[in-house]
């Protein structure tokens, strides 16, 4: 069996480096991690990601998208953009935010939604690599002010497994969306940690 799918849905954001994505697939195949479920064929989505329990997750997860060829873009803090590491991580699909700006994080995104034709963000509800009670709302709000579904991505590592489960609307209750989305996640378990 592939570790990869060997081609996206059409309306999936698309990766245009192909050399780094040869590359990357290369990688993926020796590692022995593979990839699991169905890319969903949306043009826009927050794509979230847990446990998120160590750096590693990081650098499986940006090898994974690249190696399939997706573009799911990130947040990072305005001031890891300065050179020599700012081309770098745009040119991976890296968003500098202003944390402290007039307008929080939620409006920057909402805007990057209504901006792009197709845009998926992708977020570490966690908010942390250490365990905790309750994930942080921003990726609740940003898909459901920018009207867009979330695709939950999940890191298995006993099984050396990353896959996506089914796509989920936000409904008007964040609460009990976030207490569904948590349940998807209960049989997975991050490097350090479950959820």
């Amino acid at each position: 069996m592939s570790p990869l799918p060997s081609r996206l849905p059409p309306h999936a954001p698309q990766f245009r480096q192909r050399a780094w994505r040869k590359l990357f697939r290369g990688i993926v195949r020796v590692s022995g991690w593979r990839f699991e479920g169905e890319l969903p064929d949306v043009p826009k989505a927050v794509l979230i990601a847990a446990p998120h329990s160590s750096w590693w997750d990081g650098v499986h997860g940006l090898l994974f998208k690249v190696a399939l060829g997706v573009d799911i873009s990130f947040m990072a803090k305005r001031e890891l953009f300065a050179w020599p590491l700012g081309p770098l991580l745009r040119k991976l699909g890296g968003i500098p935010i202003e944390r402290r700006a007039a307008h929080g994080v939620v409006e920057q995104m909402v805007r990057q939604f209504q901006m792009r034709e197709r845009f998926w963000l992708g977020v570490e509800p966690e908010g942390t690599r250490k365990q905790v009670a309750q994930w942080k709302s921003g990726f609740w709000r940003i898909a459901r002010e920018a009207g867009v579904p979330v695709i939950p991505a999940y890191f298995d590592y006993p099984r050396k497994v990353i896959g996506v489960g089914p796509l989920f609307q936000p409904t008007a209750n964040m609460a009990a969306d976030i207490a569904a989305l948590r349940s998807f996640y209960a049989p997975f378990r991050g490097k350090n940690r479950g959820i």
